[in-house]
């Protein structure tokens, strides 16, 4: 009879070829990406473009299941109770962050029911003003807005949009008293801006650049890190004084449901790391104003719990009730 010691032993060398082997033989059937948006979107087309190339790497195919919903929960709820094999991924977004703080409970924990992969891109938020707008620069919209509590009105989509959430936190932070004015999508804040309903309008770059283009509205700053590589004359909020630290933009990225195998966690991240330094893909997302960006997956969950923080303190500071 084996003594306890002898047993454990026994019990660890037999767990050791596990990892391995899990890692060689994945994937092994289809891949499911779940999609919390409808087909067509910046989300959809960057989830299908990096499945393309994930089926030629990985040799099994890479299938697209759109379930939008509100605040993705119906996306986020599927991954989160998936078997933890590798097989079903979720389109995770700042969305997912903000969820967190806008409403009072979801089916799922955004940061606990997940394991990060990797990002997969990021993508500008702008500020605009009509082309008729006396604000030729960000800079002078900022001094006027400080200078003149009360006078700006700033165009979003929907209450809890990212968009909404980065326009509180611009006048939060650029210490502005300023109203911000949801309006039900894109078409809508567009109209409102060139009508004279609002003064300026926080939105993502790609959808506004066919305005842009057409002189039907003024592109006068972005709010990412960095300004876009096809448009260097664009200053980002965070060069004005005081708004050093300021720094918003979308992403996009892919996780995995929580007690997933470490080894096939990292051999999907370093799949997306060949895959978005690829120069055709990085060209291929740049056409959805998307900059190809990935990361180790505890960069990512450093993302993500940056951004939980920084958005429930928004929602809070905006006076937002969590539905």
């Amino acid at each position: 009879m084996l003594s306890r010691r002898q047993l454990i032993q026994t019990a660890a060398l037999s767990a050791l070829p596990w990892a391995p082997v899990w890692a060689q033989s994945y994937p092994s059937k289809p891949i499911k990406i779940v999609v919390p948006f409808g087909a067509g979107g910046v989300a959809d087309l960057t989830a299908r473009a990096v499945a393309q190339k994930l089926t030629e790497n990985l040799g099994q195919p890479v299938v697209i299941d759109n379930r939008p919903s509100a605040g993705g929960i119906v996306a986020g709820e599927l991954v989160a109770k998936a078997e933890p094999d590798g097989y079903t991924l979720l389109l995770m977004s700042n969305g997912t962050a903000v969820s967190a703080g806008l409403f009072k409970s979801l089916p799922f924990n955004p940061r606990s029911d997940f394991a990060p992969v990797s990002l997969l891109g990021l993508f500008d938020m702008a500020v605009v003003v009509p082309e008729n707008s006396p604000f030729k620069t960000l800079s002078e919209l900022i001094g006027y807005g400080r200078a003149n509590p009360g006078k700006l009105n700033i165009g979003t989509i929907n209450i809890g949009s990212t968009q909404h959430l980065a326009a509180e936190l611009l006048r939060s932070q650029a210490n502005w008293v300023a109203q911000v004015v949801p309006y039900n999508g894109t078409p809508a804040v567009i109209n409102a801006l060139r009508g004279g309903q609002v003064d300026a309008a926080v939105e993502i770059l790609g959808p506004m650049k066919p305005q842009i283009n057409a002189k039907a509205v003024r592109l006068l700053g972005v709010m990412g890190e960095t300004r876009p590589k096809d448009l260097p004359q664009t200053p980002t909020v965070r060069e004005l004084p005081g708004l050093s630290n300021f720094n918003v933009s979308s992403w996009n990225a892919l996780a995995a449901p929580a007690k997933t195998p470490k080894a096939v966690v990292e051999r999907l991240s370093q799949e997306l790391a060949k895959i978005l330094a690829q120069p055709e893909m990085v060209q291929r997302l740049a056409g959805f104003n998307v900059q190809a960006k990935a990361s180790t997956p505890a960069q990512l969950g450093q993302l993500l719990d940056s951004d939980i923080k920084r958005w429930a303190e928004v929602i809070a500071k905006a006076g937002l009730t969590p539905a």
